[in-house]
């Protein structure tokens, strides 16, 4: 895999029709996927070496994400997202890699501007059930 724009790095949400739409301009952005481990080590683990149980811990993902909102319509989905507090599916493309789809809660929302320029913001998300990769 050569190196990406990371301006091609989409976030989008399901806009309740059955679609998705990209929410923002994000200058910057950011996946990261967790998993948890379980140890299941004894007192006769060879060596005395940590064992872990394969699979069993929680997984989950989180995205961060900060820029400007590309349209009142954008900025309204997510804002109302927000104080609805309801989970929705979202969909992060990245690109030559693929895309990660599932449902997200949004967690935080922060606005800030500066005298002399534009309104930006920062959101989060985190996982609220399972997530698909589709391969590029």
């Amino acid at each position: 895999m050569s190196a990406q724009k990371g301006k091609d790095l989409l976030l989008k949400a399901a806009d309740g029709q059955g679609a998705f739409v990209t929410v923002a301009g994000l200058r910057a952005r950011q996946i990261a996927f967790n998993a948890e481990t379980v140890d299941v080590t004894h007192s006769e683990s060879v060596g005395r070496w940590r064992e872990l149980l394969q699979g069993a811990g929680m997984r989950r993902a989180a995205i961060s994400g900060a820029g400007i909102f590309k349209d009142g319509a954008s900025d309204a989905l997510v804002r109302q997202t927000f104080f609805d507090g309801i989970i929705r599916d979202w969909q992060v493309v990245v690109p030559d890699f693929g895309t990660i789809q599932g449902p997200f809660q949004l967690t935080s929302l922060e606005y800030r501007g500066e005298h002399a320029t534009e309104v930006t913001f920062d959101l989060s998300l985190e996982s609220a059930g399972a997530l698909a990769f589709t391969a590029l």
